[in-house]
């Protein structure tokens, strides 16, 4: 008999960030659990789904509406959020839309102006290994993120990306 190495967790909440402290509860608690993540990265994925939360809350689900998170873990391989939103939020956008915004704010020259926007990129875009963005047949985005498991960074506390500094002295 095979053993199945797949697990597959969806939540449903209502959009209001009251609910937040247990899926933060519930995503650190799943990683330390199931990965071989440093507290650092569990940390750091533990805000990654925190972010996609409140955009979705924020963003695309109107008060009164729920947004869906689903946890999928593949043993030993990788560890997906897939977070939905209704789009009947204040911002209705397209997946193709929302594709363009991150990669133009993924580009070194974009200058960020205000105090908020840089959780997309700067949390979910440097601490996940893939995004995708998709539109849902009833309305509203899904964006999945993946992280893969056997990465020896996870291990050690790296950052994800590395990068040298010259000194001049």
């Amino acid at each position: 008999m095979e053993e199945n190495t797949k697990t597959k967790i969806t939540i449903t909440l209502p959009t209001n960030a009251y609910f937040m402290s247990g899926i933060r509860d519930f995503t650190l608690n799943m990683i330390k659990n199931t990965t071989n993540f440093e507290e650092k990265w569990a940390f750091r994925f533990q805000s990654v789904v925190d972010e996609l939360c409140n955009n979705a809350i924020e963003y695309g689900s109107s008060p009164g509406s729920e947004i869906r998170i689903t946890f999928i873990y593949e043993k030993d391989d990788y560890l997906e959020i897939e977070v939905e939103d209704t789009g009947t939020g204040k911002n209705k956008i397209k997946s193709e839309e929302m594709k363009k915004i991150f990669d133009e704010r993924r580009e070194q020259s974009y200058q960020f102006t205000g105090i908020r926007g840089r959780g997309l990129v700067k949390i979910i875009g440097e601490w996940s290994d893939e995004i995708k963005f998709e539109d849902r047949p009833e309305g509203g985005l899904k964006v999945s993120v993946k992280k893969f498991l056997k990465d020896p960074r996870f291990k050690s506390g790296l950052p994800q990306k590395q990068e040298t500094i010259i000194l001049n002295s």
